[in-house]
């Protein structure tokens, strides 16, 4: 069962009476170290249903076609399954959907980590020609003029519907996913024993060996360092990643550890999506990359029998958390 720190689970309910200023307390899973909010964006119930609604609302794009869930899907552990995401008018995007998951721990956001804030990072994806193609002051104008959403401001926020409301309110709903009861976390936290197949535990032990390294970059309870690595995906990297945001060569190639929380729901993998499964994943790892000046040196030829990447797969799955990707308070 997951330890409650704080308070209890969003959608247990942070009270049905509450007042627009009373606090709405995270649940944080055993493992975890409590995360901090910002004091302008503190969690109420209200905030969040807001966000939820605009999450869902395509009227985010210019076209009414795409909301934040189109190319965040639940059931995917908030990805798209496709190698780069489609945008408006069926436009191909740059980059693999990133999965959504624990981002109130996250110190900062896309994969060169250019932004450091949750709310502001809301209006790359609206402002982006290959995504929803529009304007987040645009957006906000568009909602400005609905009733329910000025209604829905003053009840959040005690002001108009505004950028600030609407960065906010988004980062106030996806502060909510959080994922930390997979089996794994049953075993590792909660002391459940026979959650694991034999093989998953091994390939916990060889995941967390030296000989490995994953853990390295990997580390429970979040499964990211939140460090930027080049993994040695190709010798030339149309998408030079980290560089854009330094302009230092030896940036060149490396992109934000993702975390790999529910990664058996989140084909096809890095961030260009060119990897269409697990296996291939673990192929590459245990081959050692293809040698890239700037390749990080845990990426290295293993030498895995095929017990072992078996074993390591096996894991991997162990960290699907169903109740994650059915929580209905996310729909």
């Amino acid at each position: 069962m997951i330890a409650i720190l704080l308070l209890i689970l969003w959608g247990a309910g942070c009270g049905l009476n509450e007042e627009p200023d009373l606090s709405c307390q995270l649940a944080v899973p055993q493992g975890f170290t409590v995360p901090e909010l910002p004091e302008d964006n503190q969690l109420t119930e209200s905030r969040i249903a807001l966000g939820k609604r605009l999450f869902h609302d395509p009227a985010l794009s210019r076209d009414y076609t795409l909301s934040c869930a189109g190319c965040h899907q639940q059931e995917k552990a908030f990805t798209d399954g496709v190698p780069v995401s489609i945008g408006i008018k069926n436009r191909v995007g740059n980059r693999n959907s990133p999965t959504l998951v624990n981002l109130a721990w996250q110190p900062y956001f896309f994969a060169e980590g250019g932004n450091p804030s949750l709310a502001m990072q809301a209006m790359g994806p609206i402002g982006e020609p290959h995504e929803m193609g529009f304007n987040a002051r645009e957006a906000v104008d568009r909602l400005a003029l609905i009733e329910s959403y000025q209604e829905e401001a003053q009840k959040a926020y005690g002001r108009e519907f505004d950028l600030f409301v609407l960065t906010r309110a988004l980062a106030a709903f996806e502060r909510t996913f959080i994922s930390g009861n997979s089996p794994f976390d049953q075993y590792q936290y909660q002391g459940k024993e026979n959650v694991l197949s034999e093989s998953a535990k091994r390939g916990l032990d060889l995941f967390t060996s030296d000989r490995a390294a994953c853990a390295n970059c990997h580390p429970a309870p979040l499964f990211t360092d939140f460090s930027f690595q080049n993994i040695g995906l190709t010798n030339e990297y149309a998408d030079p990643g980290r560089f854009r945001i330094t302009m230092d060569t030896v940036d060149h190639g490396k992109f934000k550890v993702p975390s790999i929380r529910n990664v058996a729901l989140t084909a096809p993998y890095m961030h260009d999506g060119s990897i269409e499964s697990l296996s291939v994943v673990i192929e590459h790892f245990d081959q050692g990359g293809a040698g890239h000046v700037n390749q990080s040196p845990n990426v290295r030829p293993l030498g895995l029998t095929t017990q072992e990447k078996a074993d390591l797969l096996a894991f991997l799955e162990s960290l699907t958390d169903q109740e994650f990707v059915e929580n209905p308070n996310f729909k």
